[in-house]
């Protein structure tokens, strides 16, 4: 039996199970038992571009046409579920330019680069929700999940693996998911963040794989944060995620080369785990790239998409009910 017949059955049994057996979830006064469909709808389609490609994409949300960047792998095919990488640009840049130096196509999963609204400030920029230069009303949290709701209708993929990372910009925005999205997002790796207040109590609802990389030369998002704009030392960021995943042991520094330093966190409640990859003066930058990623100093001793994704793919979701 395929994969995809293995998965239809269980659709059926879960479906089967439902109608038979009362449901011990939602029992309180009008609430209902959450839905779950136990196979992605996009299984067995055909895949909206050829595997090995990349091409923009439309979508409504919130009354706004929304556009993404779309990257199929070359082995891609709908009879197996794939893991999906959601990628946020920085401020002024795009899902197509964070693609060219990030990498991040050539990992063994759907790639998805997601297009900012045009914010406020100086030049027409794009940018994402929570940052004070971002576009008054525009909600990016609404259009992710429009986002996700869209490709596990058109592509063979696993919800539980779900990853968002993103540089400036874009990762303070994937912070934002991380504490409002947590049933869906599976682990966050933020690159060069500009983590402002932005107002939200985060309290996600499971605990949080991250994985955070940050120069510690960057001028645009200084390494020991910056009080004029709220933003934070990047080191007591890091540790208020550990703190909420409920870490209980710090993990010995690890040296890489002359100027990556990695110190973290683990045995975290639900196996979460808290890391932090300290690039000694580095800037404003994606480490590894090849081409402009911003200012300052880039790295070549590692290869910020191989490191993210040996993180992350260790990650899943908890498994839900049917």
């Amino acid at each position: 039996m395929s994969r995809l017949s293995r998965l239809r059955l269980a659709a059926l049994l879960c479906t089967a199970l439902a109608a038979i057996l009362p449901s011990v979830a939602g029992t309180a006064a009008g609430s209902e038992p959450p839905t779950r469909t136990a196979i992605p709808g996009g299984c067995g389609k055909p895949s909206p571009q050829s595997p090995g490609t990349s091409a923009l994409h439309h979508l409504g949300s919130g009354g706004r046409d929304r556009t993404y960047q779309l990257h199929l792998p070359a082995n891609y095919e709908s009879t197996s579920d794939w893991p999906l990488i959601l990628a946020y640009h920085g401020r002024g840049n795009t899902g197509a330019g964070t693609e060219e130096f990030s990498k991040l196509s050539t990992l063994p999963a759907v790639v998805v680069y997601p297009n900012g609204v045009i914010g406020t400030g100086e030049g027409d920029r794009q940018a994402w929700q929570g940052a004070p230069y971002s576009a008054p009303g525009v909600d990016d949290v609404a259009f992710t999940k429009d986002l996700l709701d869209s490709l596990k209708t058109t592509l063979c993929l696993d919800m539980r693996r779900v990853y968002a990372t993103g540089k400036s910009n874009g990762s303070g925005f994937i912070d934002i998911l991380a504490c409002t999205m947590a049933d869906r997002i599976t682990a966050i790796a933020p690159i060069a963040g500009a983590f402002y207040p932005n107002g939200i109590n985060c309290k996600p609802s499971r605990p949080v794989p991250v994985i955070d990389f940050h120069g510690t030369a960057d001028v645009t998002i200084p390494y020991t944060g910056d009080e004029d704009r709220g933003l934070p030392p990047i080191q007591s960021w890091v540790k208020r995620w550990a703190d909420r995943d409920k870490c209980t042991q710090t993990l010995p520094s690890q040296q890489i080369g002359s100027d990556i330093t990695v110190t973290g966190w683990t045995r975290c409640k639900d196996g979460a785990e808290v890391k932090h990859v300290a690039v000694t003066g580095g800037g404003h930058t994606w480490p590894g790239a090849d081409s402009y990623s911003g200012g300052g100093v880039t790295t070549q001793t590692i290869e910020a998409h191989e490191v993210l994704w040996n993180f992350v793919r260790q990650h899943r979701l908890p498994r839900l009910p049917c």
